[in-house]
């Protein structure tokens, strides 16, 4: 009980630091028996889509990973509070997590993906800077990303195998740039948001290299994927799913695909029984493995 103590009171504190500089008068915390807590809009930047909630169950171990979930919403939309249902279950089953807001993209503020990568990495070092007061190790993470979200992860996780542990993507495009993607259907309807995203002006006939460097297919590493893809996903082709499942297979890398027949896209959100029945305990067993 004491240890328990000791973990919120120096954990709280540590929050409470980075409030005071932040002035963030929505910030919360709740703390709950056995020294659970969950603590709300912590900021880690000064822009004001900058926070993350954190989850701290009870009776985790030292060495547990800290899920780090980023929402979707084609890079232009979405927050948090859409991923809640995700940080709850990890919360019932005593895994530490962290739930971020991120800057969406927008040409007027020149805001791409790439500013939506650094602040996964601000959030973490954030945490990495809490982490000893949570008895938690740093730079211990899974990323865990759905749709836009699930494209964030697998890049971000693919270029910081020291800090990212493993990858979950759901419904996650992973495809901007080859021969395969220029000549679908697919790329005729995406190819405009994707332009937005990266940035860059969108030329089939000359594709430019940001797009494959956008591209998680085009960057894979050592780090251990998940992948959830729906056979009739419109937003993000089953391709996408496929074309990544066959990338890790041929370069060697521990992953899984979970291709589900009858599916669209994000299905956790329209089927309770496949959430219940295959999405989260997907999740779980590869978090736990």
């Amino acid at each position: 009980m004491k240890k328990l103590i000791l973990r919120y009171h120096f954990f709280i504190m540590g929050c409470i630091g980075f409030l005071l500089q932040s002035c963030n008068t929505k910030f919360r915390v709740w703390v709950g028996p056995g020294g659970q807590q969950k603590v709300y809009n912590l900021k880690y930047g000064e822009d004001k889509k900058q926070k993350m909630d954190i989850f701290l169950p009870k009776d985790y171990p030292q060495n547990a990973p800290v899920i780090l979930i980023v929402h979707g919403g084609a890079w232009t939309l979405g927050r948090k509070e859409h991923m809640i249902q995700i940080q709850k279950m990890l919360f019932q089953h005593q895994i530490p997590s962290i739930n971020m807001n991120y800057r969406l993209v927008s040409k007027r503020k020149k805001i791409t993906y790439k500013q939506q990568l650094e602040d996964i990495g601000l959030a973490i070092d954030r945490f990495n800077s809490l982490a000893e007061k949570a008895e938690l190790l740093p730079n211990n993470y899974i990323l865990l990303g759905e749709s836009a979200g699930g494209h964030l992860a697998l890049l971000y996780g693919y270029q910081h195998p020291d800090q990212i542990k493993k990858i979950i993507s759901l419904s996650g495009p992973t495809d901007f740039y080859s021969h395969e993607y220029l000549n679908s259907f697919y790329s005729k309807y995406t190819s405009p948001t994707f332009q937005k995203v990266v940035g860059t002006k969108f030329d089939r006939k000359n594709i430019s290299e940001a797009f494959k460097e956008a591209s998680p297919i085009a960057n894979i590493t050592s780090v251990p994927t998940l992948l959830f893809q729906g056979n009739k996903d419109f937003l993000v082709n089953q391709h996408q799913g496929l074309a990544m499942d066959s990338a890790l297979t041929r370069m060697n890398v521990p992953h899984k695909l979970i291709f589900m027949e009858k599916t669209g896209h994000v299905p956790r959100f329209f089927s309770k029984r496949k959430r219940d029945s295959i999405i989260y305990p997907n999740i779980l067993e590869w978090i736990k493995k």
